[in-house]
């Protein structure tokens, strides 16, 4: 069987209004089964206020447990201007700490852990960006009246970036909570991540405090419902959403077609949800009405995609590849002499032989953490390759995406989640797969990006969202 990777499933998107001052706490319902629990509480302290937002969560990959947890503390004016903002994010073991000081249109950012030394660095501030607070008061100023549209742009301290958030505010309902009835009034956001936006509904008193959150999460519902601490904090379920993220394909495909060119057709599963696939050296995407025809090829050719910038040669917290060790592994693993793609290539062998235990228990590991410790699912065999490769001076990157499998987990003809990397060589982004015996047709690439978790998962929003209805070998490669 071939040997692929679930990875962690998504970074909860929460720009919650709460009334001041107050702590909630909600109870976390995946497919209407217990997974964990969220606490949001705002802190008012003179001229400022402090938003802490925490997140536990518990999840079944396959039969495997996984722990996430990640709170985030935002301080802001009164008026919402944003000062500062610290991050904590937690998979299987593993901490990463974002702390950030935002002095007029820049931040300075310092970023410890996944195996790395605290670093510094310096980014803009999004113009216009705003905070929990921020987010709050323009929520206020809109006011609850039905038919009411706003937008905001909300800053995610999480993955370092920014996202517009369009509100638009319906009647009231009644709504069941674990606590009792409460006529709440609904508000619809859309939430503007590349590849497909992100619906969330939300059920808001008259002081604009959440009492129930909705949003999809690979074609099931996350729900939050408000309640007591002792309910929210109760004992989790089970709740192996695994098969959901799995995408059947309309026939079994065979090992010369995967070895040349394939054509597939993907269509959405909610009606106006718009597919955005990107198109790389071995990826053509064509728009046919609310479907889009994706072509992929197992060798690449220059189709006029971008080139790499200088951040795709550079280290970062979850590439590290100037650190000694990774150097040296880097070294050991490509030769110290050879043209691009043959380096590339033998970094590709040897990871998969480096990586010994195959599992899917480790959540999201950095490159210097594998390094350490070899192990893990798709995810690390990606991010140790995009290391090394940039280690040797090859620009490098990480694709999300799907791949086809003839049978996993009792499933067959599937494709699965999965994660690989991209070099450039030659002009051209060309795809490395160590997990698996390298790259073909069977690849559907989603986003790519430079390795960072938080941003890795946004780009598996469309998983459960989107059916292959047609699957065709091509003669020809893409033009």
């Amino acid at each position: 069987m071939r040997r692929l990777c679930l990875v962690a499933l998504f970074a909860l998107p929460l720009f919650a209004h709460a009334a001041p001052p107050q702590d909630q706490w909600f109870t976390v319902l995946l497919d209407g089964r217990k997974i964990g629990s969220f606490e949001s509480r705002r802190e008012p302290d003179g001229e400022r206020v402090v938003t802490t937002q925490k997140l536990d969560l518990v999840l079944d990959r396959a039969g495997i447990r996984v722990a996430l947890a990640s709170s985030e503390a935002s301080t802001e004016t009164t008026d919402g201007k944003p000062l500062g903002f610290r991050s904590v994010s937690q998979l299987s073991g593993s901490e990463t700490v974002i702390d950030g000081s935002v002095r007029g249109d820049t931040i300075q950012i310092s970023t410890r852990g996944a195996g790395a030394e605290a670093a510094q660095r310096q980014m803009a501030w999004p113009k216009g960006a705003l905070l929990p607070e921020g987010l709050r008061l323009t929520g206020i100023r809109a006011g609850l009246k039905a038919g009411t549209k706003y937008r905001a742009l909300a800053f995610q301290p999480s993955s370092l970036d920014a996202a517009e958030v369009t509100s638009v505010v319906h009647a009231k309902e009644d709504v069941d909570l674990p606590e009792g009835r409460r006529s709440l009034t609904l508000v619809e956001q859309t939430i503007a991540y590349p590849g497909a936006p992100m619906k969330t509904r939300a059920w808001l008193d008259e002081d604009q405090t959440i009492y129930k959150l909705t949003m999809p999460v690979m074609g099931v519902e996350l729900t939050l419902l408000a309640c007591e601490r002792a309910c929210a904090t109760a004992p989790n379920q089970d709740s192996d959403v695994f098969e959901r993220t799995l995408m059947p394909s309309p026939r079994a495909l065979a090992a010369n077609e995967l070895s040349g060119t394939m054509r597939y057709t993907l269509a959405p599963r909610e009606h106006g949800l718009v597919l955005n696939l990107p198109d790389t050296d071995e990826q053509r995407v064509v728009r046919k009405g609310d479907r889009i025809e994706v072509t992929i090829q197992r060798t690449a050719a220059s189709h006029g995609e971008k080139k790499p910038d200088k951040d795709d040669f550079a280290p970062n917290d979850w590439l590290q590849s100037t650190s000694p060790d990774v150097s040296s592994l880097a070294e050991r693993a490509a030769g110290m002499t050879g043209p691009p793609r043959e380096r590339m290539l033998r970094i590709e062998t040897f990871v998969r032989g480096f990586i010994r235990n195959k599992t899917l228990g480790v959540g999201y590991a950095s490159a210097l953490e594998v390094v350490h410790k070899p192990e893990g699912d798709c995810t690390e065999h990606a991010v140790l390759v995009a290391a090394l490769g940039r280690s040797i001076g090859i620009a490098t990157r990480v694709v999300d995406g799907l791949v086809y499998s003839p049978g996993f987990a009792g499933k067959e003809r599937v494709f699965v989640p999965h994660a690989w990397a991209q070099a450039w060589i030659d002009g051209r982004w060309q795809s490395f797969d160590a997990a698996l015996m390298g790259f073909d047709a069977g690849h559907i690439a989603l986003s790519v990006g430079d390795g960072d978790p938080w941003r890795f998962y946004a780009g598996l929003d469309l998983l459960g969202r989107i059916d292959l209805r047609e699957a065709e070998s091509v003669a020809v490669a893409i033009p």
